[in-house]
């Protein structure tokens, strides 16, 4: 780690793990040879710049579209205002809060070219949650839209840190630009200056900031943008992900700016909101997780998706129903990945004749992968907790969980995997998620996708629960569909469609029907909340 850093305010680098708890971090890659002195703001705008891009569009949101020019004149303008009006000097921690918009992406690029630090949250977070990030990165300053003010101003109430919230929406911010002026030079970042702190979702519990530096916010591109979407100036990206999860950050900003392509914004997006994007902006690659392209499969035929080369998914398991029904409605083939907060993005998955539904794929370049043993040791056949290095990892801020994350240098992810005789990573279930009962081993996700196609089943989840006499049961939490009854005679039909579909051992030998299910503003599913809601019942 190079000791030059630009920062004043050493927080965030006074707070990064003790060296030896890091993972081992790989850079073999030509593309992953960064100079000590790099700025991301600066590589993924004024680079644009300086090379002619400036006329092309960047950014297509629901009411405007701003080409690089237009982009860079509002970055620089922020960024002179968070330093001439708000004090902001590299190294502080600035929260950022809004919806997808080409506001909130010249926000962060300001951030980053001021040499702070980016502390972007999901939108959907309430006053205490968002108290919890200022305090825990003691954050000062605040830039938001201000229709999402109410809950961060309540959150600023109860906080000792955060005491200057600009807001734009009602021109605050932008008068506040309008006094500066649209030029601004880059601080002259280190490559390893911490630049993004990113807050775990919460589905174990008390979310962990993972630390990032410039150097890993270009690295996500040069190998998920560069290797497995294969980005290209002629793209338009849009996606669901929140730019304050890393899956949205670099599918929806990173990569498609770091190789000059565009980015389609939508601030709410549902499956009809995404779809119609697609066909207006003629976009060539989607990002989303499982849960909205199933959404999106009954919709689809109404849309012109002919512009789409590349789907992504990420951010839970791909069951391989949903990869045929989306294929079988569209024609696409869906790019599963998994990544990871630590991780920044993407590690594994496979694209085009690679793909082989149902496998999540292989590392990409840049990564390599194995499986642990229960004494830790590596193996490239087999299933065990998967583990990984590469160009990014884990660094957790001030966290004593760091020790559990990283492990002889590799990054266990507490995913359990199964490596094929091909090499091939195949999802079994997450660590916590094996439901050993009577002495078997059974994977909740593969419950979950026999339940899911029960005609009657709209979203479903399985976990293991106590139980006297086998250690544990499986037990279906079940969200049902309209015009069906949640009673005694309907669990016991899809106990039954479960035996059929699958083992009879693994079938869930309790069901409970509930009105929806526990998930982070990310989407993910709250696996301990559905243990804690057990345990009430």
């Amino acid at each position: 780690m190079n000791d030059g850093t630009a920062h004043v305010d050493t927080f965030a680098r006074d707070r990064l793990p003790p060296r030896e708890l890091w993972p081992e971090f790989r850079y073999e890659l030509p593309e992953l040879q960064y100079p000590e002195r790099i700025n991301a703001g600066r590589i993924l705008i004024d680079d644009a710049i300086a090379a002619g891009h400036g006329p092309r569009v960047a950014l297509y949101g629901d009411l405007v579209s701003w080409t690089y020019a237009e982009l860079a004149a509002r970055t620089n303008r922020i960024a002179n205002a968070m330093v001439h009006q708000m004090g902001v000097v590299p190294g502080n921690r600035v929260l950022l809060r809004a919806a997808n918009t080409p506001m909130l992406v010249a926000a962060w690029l300001a951030v980053m070219k001021v040499g702070a630090i980016a502390v972007t949250t999901m939108p959907l977070l309430r006053a205490a949650e968002l108290a919890v990030i200022a305090e825990r990165a003691a954050i000062q300053h605040a830039l938001c839209d201000a229709g999402l003010a109410a809950e961060l101003k309540l959150a600023a109430a109860d906080s000792q840190q955060l005491d200057r919230i600009v807001c734009w929406g009602n021109d605050e911010l932008e008068s506040m630009m309008r006094r500066e002026a649209d030029t601004f030079t880059a601080v002259d970042t280190a490559r390893d200056d911490v630049c993004l702190l990113a807050f775990t979702s919460g589905t174990t519990g008390a979310p962990k900031a993972t630390m990032h530096f410039h150097r890993d916010v270009l690295a996500m591109a040069d190998t998920v943008g560069r290797h497995l979407v294969k980005t290209t100036p002629d793209d338009i990206y849009l996606g669901s992900p929140p730019l304050g999860f890393t899956f949205g950050l670099g599918a929806l900003l990173v990569f498609p700016l770091r190789f000059r392509g565009s980015a389609a914004l939508v601030a709410q997006p549902s499956a009809e909101a995404l779809l119609h994007a697609v066909q207006t902006y003629r976009a060539t690659c989607i990002f989303t997780a499982p849960t909205m392209y199933r959404q999106m499969i009954a919709v689809a035929p109404r849309y012109d998706l002919s512009s789409l080369r590349r789907c992504v998914s990420a951010g839970e398991p791909l069951p391989r129903t949903t990869w045929d029904a989306w294929h079988e409605a569209t024609g696409l083939r869906i790019i599963d990945g998994i990544g990871g907060t630590e991780m920044t993005h993407i590690f594994i998955g496979s694209a085009d004749d690679d793909i082989r539904p149902g496998a999540t794929g292989k590392p990409l370049p840049g990564y390599s992968a194995c499986v642990l043993d229960a004494r830790d040791s590596p193996m490239s056949r087999g299933t065990g907790r998967l583990a990984v290095k590469g160009p990014t990892g884990c660094r957790y801020m001030d966290d004593p969980r760091q020790r559990q994350y990283v492990v002889n240098g590799w990054n266990v992810t507490g995913d359990i995997y199964r490596i094929d005789a091909d090499g091939y990573f195949w999802f079994e279930a997450r660590a916590d998620d094996m439901i050993v009962s009577a002495g078997y081993n059974i994977a909740g996700p593969e419950v979950e996708a026999a339940l899911a196609t029960h005609p009657a089943v709209s979203e479903c989840a399985v976990i293991g629960i106590p139980d006297a006499e086998r250690g544990q049961i499986a037990k279906g939490f079940v969200v049902l569909k309209e015009g069906f009854t949640g009673d005694a005679a309907l669990a016991r039909e899809l106990q039954v469609f479960v035996k059929n579909s699958i083992a009879p051992y693994k079938y869930p030998r309790a069901i409970a029907f509930v009105p929806s299910l526990p998930k982070t503003p990310s989407g993910k599913l709250q696996r301990h909340a559905l243990r804690d809601l057990d345990k009430t019942a």
